[in-house]
């Protein structure tokens, strides 16, 4: 036991009440560890999260199981030390047989014994298996546990090991012999334990999944539709679920909490909140409507027209899917005449022959699209009836060949109505540099800090790569906006780095000229502010900078690092150029749940607050400048 730290309560006190600006994190946790201690003991402990079968479970599909739990954290206020729970669901491995989870895994409605595995099912199975524990059942009254590293690339009826006296053996005699088992599924492979040099061979048929394991790496679609639907809750729903896992805690019967004296309330606490007006918004004079304030965070193009139009000349549209050719020329003819309605110019002639092409050679008619059509302004791509190939018509267009697209999904092209190719031709009027409307108070330069002097917007977020993946590089993307006084149009610069870095590396860089020998100024921040520079004549005389995905352990690195870049990035513009910055993190993925006061009234049709909350009290952090703002109306699950 090595001392860590003295946990001072005077420093807490000070801390909370506003006296005090550094936050003792030491004392936080130790308090911390002491209301986490009972659930540690009885469930399965994930971060700040704790699960048990107890709270309940859902089949999701392929050997998976969500299990549902709840978030536990101590967390300072402005009104003192508060307990932040919520409802949490996460995915474990059934405890099942590992046959049974190979039929899951498979699709195999009943596995034979004698069919061999097909080398792409036996990797997919060695990858599904790779790292869980397991336990042998062959043994009367004897269970061993494992660790999978691997499964054998040849069938179990062919694996033999040396025995002392030099001869082989192969596993199946073994079985026989040592434990009067025969093993049926012999032309499987077997999984392997141990290391490559002295594996240990373990017949699949004899293994059981041992149950409590969290499964840490991609769902797919099925998979997350499934843990959505079992952690899906409407707010009342919600608060209900939170409030019974409070009470089923019984934090008041803890013996450690007794002990150090903590209380925990069994309510949750009531906070003021206030309602932000939602800005006016301004369309085209030609239309019916020319303005429209949007009705609890909604509203609708009826009697709109673009505030710009963008301009299509050169399109052309490929499809990837089983529709016929006819149905598709008839579909581009209807977006056409919808984009053209509301206020796009938009020729009705397509450059070159509306075309079908095998899902097959995506990459092969992209290109020939792209020969074809020179100067193509928009190409109208039709996806594969089978999910999945998005990802690949958007590099080959964006990274490849420089065309603007606009992806359909063919079920939904089919089913075409007027709400939808609204919705698509709002989508491909800002792809081709047309804007659909601006705020009002923008244009008549009435928003505070924002229209009275040139203002840049910002966006920042680093996406990483998935649990388990460790060769893909961690993406920056940052966005920018390139108009002043109206702030609706972005351009958009991405930089790979270095993986599971949160730190933007490529906001400023400098290098040297090779030939001259000079400094040389590069970096998204600097690309980002000439190009504002070029489209509107201004040099940005405030920065307003938002930054996502930043966890409160990271802040002070981030903020340091990255708040240099920006300054840097603007000193390598002109020396005395120092405009103000404005540097806003926001986290959405956060365990705060704000619920109305009473349910049914002052809410949305999800039964959620209304879009425009903001609350500033109570529950922000003690001394640091954070508030809570519902940006807009709920949907499903709860704001």
């Amino acid at each position: 036991i090595h001392f860590a730290a003295r946990a001072n309560l005077y420093h807490l006190q000070r801390f909370l009440s506003g006296k005090q600006r550094d936050s003792p994190q030491d004392t936080i946790q130790a308090l911390d560890v002491v209301l986490r201690e009972s659930p540690s003991l009885n469930y399965v402990t994930v971060s700040r999260s704790f699960y048990s079968t107890i709270f309940g479970q859902r089949d999701i599909g392929d050997g998976l199981e969500c299990w549902r739990g709840y978030y536990q954290s101590l967390r300072p206020t402005q009104m003192g030390l508060s307990l932040n729970i919520d409802i949490s669901s996460t995915p474990f491995y059934k405890p099942i047989s590992v046959m049974q989870f190979a039929q899951e895994c498979l699709n195999l409605r009943n596995a034979d014994p004698n069919r061999p595995l097909s080398d792409r099912d036996r990797l997919k199975l060695k990858k599904a298996l790779r790292g869980i524990r397991v336990e042998t059942t062959h043994q009367e009254g004897k269970r061993s546990a494992y660790k999978i590293t691997g499964i054998t690339s040849v069938p179990l009826i062919q694996l033999n090991f040396p025995l002392d006296d030099g001869n082989q053996m192969t596993v199946v005699q073994y079985f026989w012999g040592r434990y009067k088992y025969r093993l049926r599924f012999t032309s499987w492979p077997c999984l392997q334990s141990g290391n490559d040099s002295r594996p240990i061979y373990l017949p699949m048929e004899v293994c059981t999944i041992i149950e409590g394991q969290r499964f840490t790496r991609k769902l797919n679609e099925k998979q997350v539709t499934g843990i959505l639907r079992a952690t899906c809750e409407r707010p009342r729903d919600r608060e209900k679920s939170i409030l019974k896992m409070v009470e089923h805690n019984n934090y008041s019967a803890d013996k450690l909490a007794q002990e150090f004296g903590i209380d925990v309330t069994d309510k949750m606490v009531n906070v003021q909140a206030r309602v932000l007006p939602p800005p006016m918004l301004k369309y085209h004079e030609s239309g019916k409507d020319k303005a429209c304030a949007p009705s609890v965070g909604q509203w609708n193009m009826i009697g709109k027209k673009m505030i710009n139009g963008g301009n299509v000349q050169r399109w052309t549209c490929l499809n990837f899917s089983r529709l016929h050719i006819d149905g598709v020329k008839r579909f581009c003819g209807d977006l056409v005449k919808m984009c053209n309605a509301i206020g796009m110019v938009f020729n009705p002639m397509p450059v070159v022959e509306i075309l079908s092409a095998s899902a097959n050679n995506i990459e092969g008619a992209l290109k020939h699209a792209h020969q074809s059509a020179h100067n193509l302004q928009l190409l109208i791509v039709i996806l594969p009836d089978v999910t999945g190939h998005y990802g690949k018509v958007k590099k080959v267009c964006e990274t490849d060949l420089g065309i603007v697209s606009q992806c359909l999904k063919p079920d939904k092209v089919e089913r075409a109505n007027k709400q939808y190719f609204e919705n698509v031709a709002l989508k491909v009027n800002v792809k081709v540099g047309g804007r659909n409307t601006a705020l009002q108070q923008a244009l008549t330069r009435q928003i505070p800090l924002v229209t009275d002097l040139p203002t840049i917007f910002f966006g920042a977020d680093v996406t990483h790569p998935a649990a388990g993946d460790d060769s893909s590089p961690s993406i920056a993307a940052v966005v920018a906006s390139m108009d002043w006084p109206e702030i609706t149009k972005y351009k958009a610069v991405v930089s790979a780095q270095l993986p599971r870095q949160e730190i933007i590396q490529d906001l400023y860089c400098t290098g040297t000229d090779p030939e001259k020998g000079t400094p040389v100024h590069s970096g998204m921040m600097r690309e980002l502010l000439v190009s504002f520079f070029q489209k509107t004549k201004h040099k940005p005389s405030r920065i307003i900078f938002y930054r996502d995905g930043v966890s409160e352990g990271q802040f002070a690195q981030v903020l340091m690092y990255e708040m240099d870049a920006i300054r840097k990035a603007c000193a390598s513009l002109q020396e005395d150029y120092q405009p103000p910055v404005t540097f806003v993190v926001v986290q959405k993925r956060h365990h705060t749940r704000l619920f109305p006061e009473v349910h049914g009234k002052e809410t949305d049709k999800s039964g959620n607050i209304l879009p425009g909350t903001v609350v500033d009290t109570n529950i922000c952090h003690p001394t640091e400048f954070d508030f809570y703002l519902c940006s807009h109306a709920g949907i499903q699950g709860t704001s």
